[in-house]
């Protein structure tokens, strides 16, 4: 299906905002929405609080492994969405590009995790609505 959305979520390590968005978008869109994550600068393994607050909402995300950003991940992408990567981030023309400003979870309490969690996962419900409309 040609029409499919690709979502690409970059932050820097890979290891936290970035996989907790990719998996509230693939739990929350399945097979409507392609999902992509990736750092500048990834980690050798998931953030451990991230994946333990991603467990209490029944998503496991701890056999993700963090990816370097690539530019082919970036062209085949319709919407790339950083979270604190800055420059490291190609630009491509043609390419919708959002800016989510979030708490980097890495050396976060469980507590502060999930706050940042719920924001990631109000922000991508309104990413679905915008890219499939209402369900």
């Amino acid at each position: 299906m040609a029409d499919k959305p690709t979502v690409l979520f970059v932050c820097v390590h890979n290891a936290g905002r970035s996989q907790m968005a990719a998996g509230y978008l693939q739990h929350l869109a399945g097979d409507r929405i392609e999902v992509m994550s990736s750092g500048s600068a990834p980690k050798d393994s998931i953030n451990p609080v991230a994946a333990e607050v991603m467990l209490e909402e029944g998503i496991d995300i701890r056999a993700n492994e963090p990816k370097i950003l690539t530019d082919e991940q970036v062209q085949a992408s319709d919407v790339v969405i950083t979270m604190g990567c800055g420059d490291a981030c190609k630009f491509y023309p043609g390419k919708r590009y959002e800016d989510w400003e979030l708490q980097d979870p890495a050396g976060q309490d469980a507590d502060t995790v999930r706050t940042i969690r719920n924001d990631i996962r109000s922000r991508v419900e309104s990413l679905i609505a915008d890219l499939l409309g209402p369900s």
